[in-house]
């Protein structure tokens, strides 16, 4: 009886070090997710710093992801993220951790090794087991720490169709949180808080204008921070005020981008997208358009994506 085939992921993103099994069924034998650590007060890592952590956490999270594997099944293919983003020039240290360590294993097993970039395992692993999974055009959104992109994807192109012009989603919530006195990263935290109804008129941020599916974000951080200083807005208050402005940023960019390219298709990837604030608000498009969120698990940095795309380029 033959092993059924497996791809063995790996991704170093900036904050977490994730491997992942993937079977050619489309089953996932392992999700490993591990944040890297970061000191209280700070509002992220040196690449050095966080390329130690990775190399530190890569060899216990490979026992697990081994030790889980069924005696029916063969790992005969790694796949790993080696780039941010699959255009010329985007290049990040931290990812050699991960490099390093799928090809000396690619080496000792003598299998095949498959690079992608961190994006494109974002989108994977939520198309993969989306409602949207045999859809050659959409627009993709990634939402991650450092990335804010729509993403036009077109069969195996991916394009960048708007975004933001300075800083992301994820920092935007990080550094607010962080001068909240919350622990890094701080979506998390800061989506649990206590909602509170803000109406328009009295939202105390400025709204993100929206020009041609494109943003600007350093606005709305610096009033932010600036209503921290003078310490008279209530903290529930001030979270729920800034996940309105994002929200609603979203939804007006959703707009635009369906004018602009004819589509009505719009997947959310990266881990913003896991919000259930940003969900609740993005998900009143329904019925205008085709919305679809990945699980929170899958929407977060992770290898499952990754090793989907190794796999694909060996069980073809």
């Amino acid at each position: 009886m033959n092993n059924i085939s497996c791809s063995l992921g790996i991704d170093t993103s900036n904050y977490k070090t994730s491997v992942a099994i993937v079977s050619s069924e489309g089953e996932i034998l392992c999700n490993s997710q591990k944040y890297l650590q970061v000191k209280k007060g700070e509002r992220g890592l040196r690449q050095s710093d966080a390329l130690f952590q990775h190399v530190m956490n890569l060899p216990g999270q490979l026992e697990e992801a081994f030790h889980s594997l069924p005696a029916a099944y063969a790992v005969n293919c790694i796949a790993v993220s080696t780039r941010p983003r699959p255009i010329e020039g985007s290049y990040m240290p931290v990812f050699n951790g991960g490099i390093c360590v799928a090809r000396s294993i690619s080496a000792a097993l003598n299998i095949p090794l498959v690079e992608v970039s961190h994006q494109e395992g974002h989108i994977e692993a939520v198309k993969y087991f989306s409602d949207m999974k045999a859809l050659d055009r959409l627009i993709c959104f990634h939402f991650s720490g450092g990335t804010t992109e729509a993403l036009l994807v077109d069969k195996d192109m991916i394009e960048i169709a708007g975004g933001t012009k300075d800083i992301s989603f994820g920092q935007v919530l990080d550094r607010i949180g962080v001068s909240l006195g919350m622990e890094f990263p701080c979506g998390e935290e800061m989506d649990n808080m206590k909602m509170v109804s803000v109406q328009e008129k009295n939202n105390l941020l400025p709204p993100i204008k929206v020009i041609d599916g494109y943003i600007n974000l350093s606005g709305i951080e610096t009033k932010a921070q600036r209503l921290i200083q003078e310490g008279t807005t209530d903290r529930d208050a001030l979270v729920s005020m800034t996940f309105d402005r994002l929200g609603n940023a979203i939804t007006d960019m959703c707009c635009q981008l369906h004018e602009k390219y004819e589509i009505n298709d719009f997947l959310f990837a990266g881990g913003v997208s896991s919000s259930r604030r940003i969900r609740n608000r993005i998900n009143r498009l329904q019925g205008m358009y085709n919305i679809c969120f990945g699980s929170a698990e899958l929407s977060t940095d992770n290898a499952v994506g990754v090793a989907l795309l190794g796999g694909r380029k060996i069980w073809r």
